[in-house]
């Protein structure tokens, strides 16, 4: 046998013993399915953090809007196919919990995590992430077109200058619209939450099944005023858009994006990884490029597109009532005012 024969054999015996190991590791990669309600481009950057300190687990998102994916995860329970959630309303996981659905953890970054800011239990069964609060997108462009004033409170929204002129998120869909029909009936007390829902209504235009599309909307033109949240308004008067930032004078409903463990996971060493990295500080980092309040505190710095006293306007929020009652109030809602929803 040649010498160049011998050393051709040789490395065919060194491939032939190190491709199995290669396609071994490959194989060992864990994808772990995580649903979220996070915005669409915020998941991106989320994913390649958590891999680059993880690159043996690889993310599978299944994203959608706050309710189909609370829904989704509810017609699951007997068979999940979840395995984390990373991103979704904290009055939603409340549900889940109460369903016994959640995996209850404490992740490694816990105790600088604001206590209002995760479920009471111990370990908790969902942990915060960031703060979303509502906010009105006003078009002052079409504003002026139209002769529009510009709002300062929810009331203001009621007048009948402001008919056909609003547009705001289905609160069965959105989690942004929860937030304020919750927020609405905390604040003034059912009776009168429903009255003023009533009135608002004759002003409605239209009910969106996404929470950023009312202020994308009003962004466009579509129509003068977007009933949205802060991270939409923020993001695209920061891209241009004719809008100001209108935060109502009585108060600003919110709700808390939060990282659970879905109970069952076959990966469950994966998703507690997944749940440490959300609580940590690098996360929050990533998560303080988006919202200006953070489950961790200390981190967020000043918008100048905020007032610095922006996290305390927002109202006492009850997550446990509100996730009690969400059943009850979409009916309701729904029975008064499905005529406007946008087609699915």
């Amino acid at each position: 046998m040649s010498r160049i024969t011998r050393l051709s054999a040789a490395i065919a015996t060194v491939a032939a013993a190190t491709l199995p190991l290669l396609a071994g590791h490959a194989a060992a990669a864990t994808v772990l399915t995580v649903y979220t309600a996070l915005e669409a481009d915020q998941i991106a950057a989320y994913k390649a953090a958590f891999e680059k300190v993880h690159p043996d687990i690889e993310i599978k998102w299944v994203r959608d809007s706050t309710g189909i994916v609370t829904a989704k995860l509810l017609a699951e329970k007997a068979a999940p196919r979840a395995d984390a959630v990373w991103g979704l309303a904290g009055s939603s996981l409340a549900i889940l919990d109460k369903e016994g659905m959640l995996d209850p953890y404490a992740p490694k970054n816990l105790s600088a995590i604001d206590a209002k800011y995760r479920s009471p239990a111990n370990p908790p069964a969902w942990v915060g992430m960031d703060v979303w609060g509502a906010a009105i997108c006003f078009n002052t462009v079409e504003a002026q077109k139209q002769g529009l004033p510009r709002p300062t409170s929810w009331a203001d929204l009621t007048k009948p200058v402001y008919a056909g002129k609003v547009v705001m998120p289905h609160p069965a869909s959105s989690g942004t619209g929860f937030l304020d029909v919750s927020a609405w009936l905390q604040m003034m007390g059912e009776q009168k939450g429903w009255q003023y829902m009533d009135a608002l209504h004759k002003n409605i235009g239209l009910y969106t099944h996404s929470g950023s599309k009312p202020c994308k909307m009003a962004a466009q033109g579509e129509f003068p005023i977007g009933i949205a949240f802060e991270y939409r308004a923020m993001k695209s008067k920061k891209e241009g858009a004719p809008i100001d930032i209108v935060l109502p004078s009585e108060g600003l409903g919110w709700d808390i994006e939060a990282t659970a463990i879905v109970k069952g996971t076959k990966h469950l060493d994966a998703a507690r990884k997944l749940a440490d990295f959300s609580a940590s500080r690098e996360a929050m980092a990533l998560y303080e490029k988006n919202f200006a309040v953070l489950a961790v505190p200390g981190i967020a710095r000043p918008d100048a597109l905020l007032p610095a006293d922006y996290e305390k306007r927002l109202i006492r929020n009850d997550f446990r009532w509100a996730s009690d009652n969400r059943d009850r109030i979409l009916a309701e809602w729904s029975k008064r005012y499905e005529g406007k929803a946008e087609k699915k």
